[in-house]
């Protein structure tokens, strides 16, 4: 489509935005040394937790990472500097690490709390643009965090500076995730309620029909009785076992259909002449996701849960996958 002036004046200065933000992360980029690794290895050493400190954009920059660490496998927790100095330092111990991110490395608040901070022990690295500066100079530990211009017009907003620290966050966190062999169920455990954790954390036994709720029945019973056990437990289908409680095939929907087809008496026909012999089953301990699968590749809508002995313990069905949301 055409564009007007005005509108094409806004591409050009989005675009001038994107192209220094994109130039201060290839900066970032180039000035990786020693320092970051010195600093990954402190982290890693950590015996207590990572404390991430900043003020104004820094500090939201702070937040991002310190939830970041956190949920990729090093503990960690933001505190913000103005409400560290009235209180808040006491949750900081000698067996933390403190990141303190600022622009100038001359932030006053941070500079209030760092001496603070060495007191207690607690080790420090800094991410700044000035290696030089106080902050630098007083962290164990300092990281070049430099961006050459703001892509703000006026060169005042913090833009490209903070586009850089969280990239450089970014990566401290996922050089350490890839360090401690943390793995995506690893990750679910930090996100139980997400799609990945729902995934990767529910297992069958944690969402099938087990005890009264199962629908089993004998071998030996006719199909009226097992379509009564059936419309009980509500399920569609139910386990077919044999006299020492292995089950030996399913009864289903399908086979009922199939079975009036016939034009069977079902008051005195025994289900195990009705019924799908053996069937799929699952296990208590596979994932949800796994049963959901199966279900996609065998085009059924259930399956009878078993254990080692081949003896019905539960019954999961599409509806219970939906459910939990694991679809």
């Amino acid at each position: 489509m055409p564009y007007n002036t005005q509108q094409a004046d806004m591409l050009t200065s989005a675009r001038q935005v994107i192209d220094i933000e994109l130039d201060a992360v290839k900066k970032l980029y180039q000035s990786l040394d020693e320092h970051f690794i010195t600093a990954c290895e402190l982290l890693l050493s950590c015996q207590g937790k990572i404390v991430v400190i900043g003020i104004g954009k820094s500090g939201h920059v702070a937040r991002k990472i310190a939830a970041t660490l956190a949920s990729t496998g090093s503990p960690a927790f933001f505190v913000h500097p103005a409400e560290a100095c009235h209180g808040d330092l006491g949750m900081i111990s000698k067996q933390d690490i403190v990141i303190a991110l600022s622009n100038s490395g001359e932030s006053n608040e941070i500079m209030t709390i760092v001496p603070v901070i060495k007191r207690i022990g607690a080790k420090m690295i800094a991410l700044t643009s000035n290696k030089k500066s106080s902050l630098a100079e007083l962290s164990n530990v300092h990281i070049l965090v430099k961006a050459d211009q703001e892509a703000c017009s006026l060169g005042l907003a913090p833009t490209a500076s903070t586009t850089a620290a969280v990239v450089m966050g970014d990566a401290i966190a996922i050089t350490l995730l890839d360090a401690r062999n943390f793995s995506a169920e690893d990750f679910a455990f930090s996100h139980p309620l997400g799609s990945l954790g729902r995934k990767l954390l529910l297992k069958v036994k944690d969402l099938m029909h087990a005890d009264e709720q199962l629908p089993v029945v004998n071998q030996t019973v006719t199909i009226a009785e097992a379509l009564l056990e059936i419309s009980q437990k509500s399920l569609g289908f139910a386990a077919v076992i044999d006299q020492q409680n292995k089950l030996i095939g399913i009864f289903t929907d399908g086979d009922l259909r199939r079975t009036l087809d016939k034009k069977i008496n079902i008051h005195d026909t025994a289900i195990s002449k009705v019924m799908t012999t053996g069937g799929v089953t699952v296990t208590p301990d596979m994932l949800a996701a796994e049963a959901l699968k199966l279900m996609e590749d065998k085009k059924v809508n259930g399956f009878i849960v078993i254990d080692q002995n081949d003896q019905p313990v539960g019954a999961i069905n599409i509806h219970d996958l939906l459910k939990a949301k694991v679809i």
